[in-house]
């Protein structure tokens, strides 16, 4: 995934895919300058683009790249604690897999395991072959 997150916001707010699981992805974000707020703690925004890119990772372990690409085509966050310092963990899970669509769930705790946003993407399955290389 290194090489594909080159000069991308994926790069530059640091996220890191930590494992690929059976039925889950996982990574990590770190809660620093580039993805806190104005008020010091981690930017809304930066969570939101933290659990699409989990799911984006993980959908496209689910089709053939050669004869399918994915895309976010709907994304909702509910933030529920905040987080000043250190590295904030994502896994992601599919709750729906289907042939067009799929719907994902994303979980992002703080250091401590505690939940510090929930998130709800549906990815579009596209029939053309896989733009992200």
């Amino acid at each position: 995934m290194a090489v594909r997150s080159r000069g991308t916001m994926i790069e530059h707010l640091g996220i890191e895919l930590l494992e690929v699981g059976d039925d889950n992805i996982k990574g990590r974000m770190p809660v620093d300058h580039r993805t806190r707020q104005p008020a010091g703690v981690l930017h809304g925004g930066a969570s939101v683009a933290f659990a699409e890119t989990l799911a984006s990772w993980a959908a496209s372990h689910c089709v053939d790249p050669v004869q399918k690409h994915i895309v976010g085509l709907e994304i909702n966050a509910n933030h529920v604690r905040s987080v000043r310092e250190g590295w904030v963990y994502g896994t992601a899970r599919p709750l729906h897999l289907g042939r067009t669509t799929h719907v994902w769930e994303i979980r992002i705790e703080d250091a401590d395991g505690r939940l510090v946003c929930a998130s709800r993407i549906t990815i579009a399955v596209l029939n053309m072959r896989n733009r992200y290389g």
